[in-house]
C-alpha cells in the first residue's frame, strides 16, 4: 500500500486514487473564508464609524499645523477657512493680494465634515466670534495672524476645541469649550 493514495479495483483494472479535496469541500472552505472576511469588514466599518469624529478632528488639526509649519519655514502665506454654514474647511496658499477671492489653483485641501463632527462656532483671541459664515486663520512666516479656537461637537453632543495659539504656533485639541487666554491691552501694560 502506498501512503497518501488508495488502490481501487474496478472491473479488474487497478487505479491509484490520490487523496484530494472534492469540489464540495472546496466550496465549503471558500464559503467559510468569505463569511469570516465579511465579519471582519463589518467590524472594520463599525470601528471606522466610531472613529470618524476623531479622524476628522485629527485631519483639521494636522492641516492647520502643516500650514503654520510650512509658512514658518518659507515666505509663503496660507489661509485656513472654516465654513460653519457649509460645515467644511479649506486650506489655500495665498498667492495674490486680493484675500477676498479664493482661486482654484490656490486650494490645497477642501473637505466637507460629516454629521459626526459639527463646527459650532469660532472665537478669535481678540474677542470676535462667529456662529455662521466663514472664519479665517492666516499663517505667515511670523506665525498666526490671529489665535483662537474652533469649537466642535461630536455625535454625543460632547464639545471639543481646536486651539490656535499664535504665540507658540502650536495647534492643539482640548476637550470641552476651552477658555481662551486674552491678550493684555497695551494700555494696561503701563500701569
Amino acid at each position: 500500500m502506498v501512503t497518501g493514495s488508495k488502490t481501487v479495483h474496478t472491473c479488474g483494472i487497478r487505479y491509484k486514487r490520490k487523496n484530494a479535496y472534492t469540489l464540495t469541500e472546496m466550496l465549503v472552505v471558500i464559503i467559510i473564508i468569505s463569511l469570516l472576511l465579511l465579519l471582519a469588514q463589518v467590524n472594520i466599518f463599525t470601528m471606522l464609524r466610531r472613529n470618524s469624529f476623531k479622524s476628522e478632528v485629527q485631519l483639521l488639526v494636522s492641516t492647520m499645523q502643516s500650514a503654520i509649519n510650512a509658512a514658518s519655514q518659507s515666505e509663503r502665506r496660507y489661509e485656513f477657512i472654516v465654513d460653519i454654514t457649509e460645515q467644511s474647511f479649506l486650506l489655500r496658499e495665498i498667492t495674490t493680494s486680493d484675500l477676498s477671492e479664493v482661486l482654484e489653483d490656490e486650494i490645497i485641501i477642501n473637505e466637507n465634515l460629516s454629521d459626526k463632527c459639527i463646527v459650532v462656532f469660532v472665537e478669535f483671541d481678540d474677542g470676535d466670534s462667529t456662529f455662521d459664515g466663514r472664519a479665517k486663520f492666516r499663517a505667515g512666516h511670523a506665525g498666526w495672524a490671529y489665535g483662537g479656537k474652533i469649537v466642535l461637537q461630536d455625535e454625543y453632543d460632547q464639545k471639543y476645541s481646536i486651539v490656535v495659539n499664535r504665540m507658540d504656533r502650536i495647534v492643539t485639541l482640548k476637550k470641552g469649550d476651552y477658555t481662551l487666554l486674552k491678550p493684555i491691552p497695551k494700555d494696561d501694560l503701563s500701569t
